[in-house]
């Protein structure tokens, strides 16, 4: 069969290029789905696999073992990239998806900390890097793949399905991780029955194969590769000149503010209502699935709309309006999520009175620091309990004090103890400690019956809202940017980089700023600063993209 009869028109949209873009986006949202199942249960994975470390310290863990899969998407973006440009979008697409498949299926047969110690957390974060790999090759090639088959005008639209998959692969992993847990109990589900959704991924590989092995080759990478254009070392063209640069200005003008955005409107709002707030688990799996639902059609709005007024500025705006808006909303869901701490911390705030030069921010990377002094023991056992504290200095070599309300409660040095003495010190401080934040207002677990549904739904809305404004444009937009002979690399490498490193450390490092000093909202500085170098680097330096001729 001749080329010409092989290979569609560029641009022309049959029924056969809309089957291609169905089965592009169904098998990205698998994909989706196996690398965020580890994100929504964070806090179970937390005291499976990292039991061996105090409990903050535990759950930062825990989120940089998330980050760790969006450390390496970068290295993934680079190494399937290249593929990508040379052998064709397709083959990559079936690399990537059986690599993440079994890495996925994998981490639901680990063995915990309590049964093989620290080879546990070393092989999650192991399986963890492969699924980062993977994503590093999936999303480029997707996005690529669908805009080469998208008709003239329509770009921004079709590519926002894409768009989608990532939020509808979480809002799968929730459903699933709901049903689990409704089926087989709170607390069959959190000693074993988490693994269920991991080892179920094994039925989701086998669909997305079956998916990918029925594409075509995209008729631009077709048409390149007859007149002989393509690119024999895509990476180091990318990385030449004005290519690099542009990718740079990308990566500091695009991706990294809608990495931060996405990142906290989805995943830094569950974690807040889980480990700040103490909202109920499947309360707030439903509450955050409640507010992807009713916003996943928005990446289709704003990824049409790109296409009658241009890509960036909808970007920039989405960037600006998460800036100025995150503090009230945050405040907002703790006001109708959970409001007795509000309560409490306006009526009876929570003051640590010890030696300043005691107190340490509490992160030790290496696990093997102990975290001993007075001041460490009482500000750990507020930042468990979710309550915002402050501390004021006491004179030097004083034990430090708790006062909540009326109660004050003396800390203890456990520097030194052990067994029966560590035990009975420990007990005397938390028994005290919790008696005095009840008699203060504040609660263990958020009361659900005082929950304000509507409202807290509307609040995380708004903050997915955000997500489709400079989500859903993106993919259009890094397109149009660069060439179809490096176009695979070129776009995935800013991607990922912004995603990956920017995006995906976001909540260890938002967690680990309000850990440090006792403020619920400080680590929303971190997407707001991140946000606002976006946006002023893009408008200053990126120029807007509507439709542009990417047959080049």
């Amino acid at each position: 069969m001749s080329s010409t009869s092989a290979t569609p028109v560029a641009g022309e949209l049959t029924k056969g290029h809309k089957k291609v873009i169905f089965a592009s986006s169904l098998g990205t949202v698998f994909e989706w789905y196996d690398f965020y199942l580890y994100g929504s249960l964070a806090i179970i994975l937390s005291r499976q696999f990292f039991s061996g470390v105090n409990p903050t310290t535990g759950m930062i863990f825990t989120l940089l073992a998330f980050a760790a899969g969006f450390f390496v998407r970068p290295f993934g973006a680079a190494f399937f990239g290249s593929l990508g440009d040379r052998i064709g979008r397709k083959y990559t697409f079936l690399v990537t998806i059986l690599i993440m498949g079994f890495s996925t299926f994998l981490v639901g047969v680990l063995p915990s900390y309590a049964s093989i110690g620290i080879a546990a957390p070393i092989m999650l974060i192991v399986l963890r890097l492969a699924q980062g790999l993977a994503m590093g090759g999936e999303y480029g090639g997707a996005a690529t793949y669908v805009a080469e088959h998208a008709p003239p005008g329509k770009r921004g639209l079709y590519t926002s399905f894409i768009q989608t998959t990532a939020t509808l692969g979480l809002f799968l992993s929730l459903i699933v991780i709901l049903g689990c847990r409704y089926a087989l109990g709170a607390e069959a589900f959190e000693e074993w029955g988490w693994r269920i959704p991991f080892l179920g991924s094994i039925i989701l590989l086998a669909v997305s194969v079956w998916i990918r092995l029925q594409l075509s080759e995209s008729p631009l990478f077709q048409q390149m590769k007859a007149e002989g254009k393509g690119s024999k070392k895509p990476f180091r063209d990318a990385i030449k000149g004005g290519n690099l640069k542009l990718m740079l200005l990308v990566l500091f003008g695009a991706t990294a503010g809608q990495a931060v955005v996405w990142y906290a409107g989805q995943f830094y709002a569950l974690f807040y209502l889980q480990s700040m707030l103490k909202v109920d688990l499947t309360v707030s799996y439903l509450l955050i699935a409640a507010a992807l639902l009713l916003a996943t059609p928005f990446f289709l709005f704003f990824g049409w709309l790109s296409d009658k007024i241009g890509r960036k500025k909808i970007i920039m705006a989405g960037c600006l309006i998460a800036a100025l808006t995150y503090f009230p909303i945050f405040k907002g869901l703790t006001h109708f999520a959970n409001p007795a701490i509000e309560e409490a911390s306006l009526n009876s705030p929570a003051v640590v009175v010890a030696d300043p030069d005691t107190c340490s921010f509490q992160f030790d990377p290496t696990g093997v620091r102990k975290f001993t002094s007075s001041c460490d023991v009482a500000t750990a056992a507020l930042a468990r309990a979710g309550v915002p504290y402050s501390v004021q200095a006491a004179p030097a070599g004083s034990l430090a004090v708790v006062e909540v309300g009326e109660g004050k409660v003396t800390s203890y040095e456990a520097a030194g103890l052990a067994g029966d003495a560590l035990k009975e010190n420990s007990g005397r401080f938390n028994t005290e400690l919790r008696s005095a934040l009840n008699a203060a207002g504040y609660p263990e677990k958020a009361d659900t019956s005082r929950i304000n549904i509507p409202m807290t739904i509307l609040l995380l809305w708004l903050l997915v809202i955000y997500v489709t404004m400079v989500y859903g444009p993106i993919a259009a937009y890094l397109v149009e940017l660069f060439p179809t002979r490096i176009r695979y690399t070129s776009m995935s490498l800013p991607y990922h980089i912004g995603n990956g490193w920017f995006g995906g450390f976001l909540p260890a490092v938002s967690f680990a700023l309000v850990a440090a000093t006792g403020n619920i909202y400080y680590g929303l500085w971190y997407p707001i600063g991140i946000a606002l170098m976006t946006l002023v680097i893009g408008t200053l330096f990126l120029r807007e993209s509507k439709d542009v001729d990417i047959t080049k």
